[in-house]
């Protein structure tokens, strides 16, 4: 009997862990990913605020959620705003995008970054400031419009660069965006704003 009582315990428990958590507003929120303690896996832990879902930066800063496609493991943010009439991305005051490396996130390969009013040390970085770099086209859109004319480089976050943080500061870039599989004749128009995380599937 307490055998029986045991192996019980053990079922439903397992059975809660696995337990997939209910819609944030409109949106299905796939296992593993966490909106409670009692769903999903709260390693993958994202936020539902006011029906709308969120991922929290490893220093408090919230990204709203696009996209999520749970058969990729993967889900798209939104890249911060650059205030108005300033080439200041929202989030400079943190340094930018950062992960937590404790947990199973991390910036995929797909994204192509584009940095802003940067300081002209970064002509010795192997990025692309040329005229014909891609952040030429963002500063001519109304939001980007706040950096015209300041040094700007982009670069394919590729897998020989740290996955866990977009950096920005005061003294180097102050703003940034991204494009998720950016295609090099692609106009504008056609780009795929967002930052793309993709997350390692639970043991």
């Amino acid at each position: 009997m307490v055998h029986a009582m045991v192996f019980l315990f053990i079922l439903v428990t397992q059975v809660s862990a696995y337990r997939v958590c209910p819609k944030c507003g409109k949106t299905k929120v796939p296992y593993p990913l966490s909106t409670d303690d009692n769903c999903g896996d709260p390693r993958y832990r994202i936020y539902c605020n006011d029906g709308g879902l969120e991922f929290m930066s490893a220093q408090g800063f919230y990204y709203k959620i696009l996209s999520i496609n749970p058969k990729t493991n993967k889900l798209v943010v939104k890249p911060p705003s650059i205030e108005a009439d300033t080439c200041y991305s929202s989030d400079l005051d943190q340094g930018g995008l950062s992960l937590d490396e404790s947990l199973p996130f991390n910036i995929s390969t797909r994204n192509t970054v584009m940095l802003f009013n940067c300081s002209d040390n970064i002509l010795l970085s192997p990025l692309n400031c040329s005229s014909s770099s891609f952040c030429r086209e963002f500063e001519e859109s109304g939001e980007g419009c706040g950096c015209r004319g300041t040094l700007c480089c982009h670069f394919l976050k590729d897998s020989a660069m740290t996955s866990h943080r977009i950096r920005v500061r005061v003294g180097g870039c102050t703003a940034y965006t991204c494009v998720v599989d950016k295609q090099a004749d692609e106009s504008i128009e056609s780009w795929n704003f967002g930052i793309e995380l993709q997350w390692l599937p639970p043991f």
